[in-house]
C-alpha cells in the first residue's frame, strides 16, 4: 500500500498520483508506460485479470468512487502463491495499492460510480491476456456482494485449479 501525501485546505486538496522517486525510495524499480482508466457502476465486478508471458506490475488508485479491489498470486514458485489480498480504494482515502507481476487483479464497485486509474509496466496485448474465476473457491475471496454484474467473458474464467502451468505467469520474464 502506498499513501501519498494529501494537502488539502477548505478549497479542496492536491496531491502527486505518481512520483518516481516515491517509488523507488520505497524499493520499487519499475518503469511504467501505459495509463489505464475504467469507469463503472455500483455492482460491477471486473476480473480477475492478468497477463500470461509478460506480466505486468500495476499501482492501482480510486479518483472517484469507491471499490473492493483484489488481487491473486498466480506464481507458482511463490510463498504466497493461490493468496488474496483484498483492500478498499476510494476517493476520500487515496491511497494505492502495488502490485508486481505475476499476480491476477479485479474490483468490485462499492459506490455508485467508481472510476480505478492504474498505471502499467507493459503494454496489454490482448493474445497473452488471462483470466481466473473471480468466485473460485479454492481462493475463497470474501467479496461484499454476493451476486456482483461480471460479465460473461469474466464468468466463464476458469477456477485456479483448471489453470494449466503455461496459463500461469512466467518466471522466466520481468515481472515488475
Amino acid at each position: 500500500m502506498i499513501e501519498p501525501k494529501v494537502f488539502r485546505d477548505e478549497r479542496g486538496f492536491f496531491l502527486e498520483t505518481y512520483q518516481t522517486q516515491r517509488y523507488r525510495d520505497a524499493g520499487m524499480s519499475i518503469d511504467l508506460i501505459q495509463d489505464n482508466h475504467s469507469c463503472s457502476k455500483k455492482g460491477v465486478l471486473r476480473g480477475l485479470h492478468f497477463q500470461v508471458k509478460y506480466p505486468q506490475a500495476q499501482i492501482v488508485y480510486v479518483p472517484r468512487g469507491r471499490i473492493f479491489d483484489v488481487v491473486v498470486d498466480l506464481r507458482p514458485w511463490s510463498t504466497t502463491f493461490k493468496r488474496w489480498f483484498g483492500i478498499e480504494l476510494s476517493d476520500e482515502c487515496p491511497r494505492q495499492l502495488y502490485m508486481t507481476g505475476g499476480f491476477a487483479h479485479g474490483f468490485l464497485v462499492l459506490s455508485d460510480v467508481a472510476d480505478v486509474c492504474y498505471k502499467v509496466s507493459r503494454f496489454y496485448d490482448s493474445n497473452d491476456e488471462g483470466g481466473l474465476l473471480w468466485c473460485d473457491p479454492d481462493i475463497g475471496i470474501k467479496w461484499p456482494l454476493k451476486r456482483p454484474n461480471v460479465s460473461s467473458r469474466d464468468a466463464l474464467f476458469p477456477r485456479i485449479n483448471q489453470l494449466h502451468e503455461t496459463k500461469l505467469p512466467h518466471k522466466t520474464n520481468k515481472t515488475n
